[in-house]
């Protein structure tokens, strides 16, 4: 009786995991949520997203990841205030300049964009434009001028999927601009991003996709530890829902950045993990 009912119960087990939605190995990757809180900066909710996870489970998602508060962005705008809607002290809403996947590649001369955008600001729900795609001679346009000038006005953050380049035109075109740098230029380096800190007070660099050259194998690398403590009120940490699988892996890639700042000084990876994306967002 005793061994029917151990097999019973590891039958259980089996299939309680089996419908865990979480990648393997992160179901025991400890107390889910343990350290500070997380605000991430980088998600979005696109319309490819709305039928497989309503904002319910979006939501639960977030709750199991121990995220706070998200930064999100969607293409369309309408997945970004649906979840708003749900839970308007916990999303922040900012706008993108894509209508479908087809603007990303010609938004940045594209008057019509202009348009589209100045419409959505009247809203007052947005808290900043992006995240887009941006690069080189692109932020040279007078979209891009325009889209400057609307950032001014109406104190918005741009959030930027840019190279060196055009982060460098961005801040030229207009000095007064505040900027999220995503990925950490996505293949930039800690010496150039430093530079870049260094230069501009009004960037900020997020995190999101850049976990494994930060932190190859779970351990901080050395340079990448010296920079982000030395510019602990710079770095915001994201997860980038860009496709609808990562919202399968979004809870062990808040594990994976959890292992790091676990190796910063406490108040360090408070600043990166919550507090520096809450003052850019009150």
């Amino acid at each position: 009786m005793r061994g029917s009912l151990l097999v019973a119960l590891s039958a259980v087990v089996i299939l309680l995991d089996a419908l865990d939605p979480r990648p393997v190995g992160s179901q025991s990757a400890g107390a889910r949520g343990a350290g500070p809180a997380i605000f991430d900066a980088h998600i979005h909710y696109s319309a490819p997203d709305w039928s497989v996870y309503p904002p319910e489970r979006i939501l639960e998602i977030l709750d199991r990841a121990g995220i706070k508060r998200a930064l999100v962005s969607s293409t369309p705008d309408d997945g970004t205030l649906q979840l708003y809607e749900k839970a308007p002290t916990r999303i922040v809403p900012i706008l993108r300049p894509y209508r479908t996947r087809d603007d990303m590649g010609k938004w940045w001369d594209d008057p019509t964009v202009i348009s589209y955008l100045e419409e959505r600001l009247r809203r007052r729900v947005h808290r900043g434009i992006g995240e887009f795609h941006l690069h080189g001679e692109q932020a040279g346009t007078p979209v891009i001028k325009r889209l400057t000038e609307l950032a001014v006005r109406d104190n918005l953050v741009l959030h930027a999927h840019s190279d060196e380049a055009a982060i460098a035109e961005l801040f030229r075109v207009e000095p007064r601009l505040r900027i999220i740098w995503a990925h950490a230029g996505m293949s930039s380096g800690p010496r150039v991003v430093g530079e870049f800190l260094d230069r501009h007070a009004n960037l900020w660099v997020d995190l999101a996709l850049r976990n494994s050259d930060v932190a190859p194998g779970g351990v901080l690398d050395p340079a990448w530890q010296a920079l982000l403590t030395r510019h602990a009120d710079r770095f915001l940490v994201g997860t980038d829902t860009w496709v609808t699988s990562r919202w399968t892996a979004l809870p062990g890639s808040i594990d994976e950045v959890r292992r790091y700042l676990g190796q910063l000084p406490r108040d360090v990876a408070e600043k990166i993990a919550f507090k520096n994306a809450e003052r850019l967002f009150p």
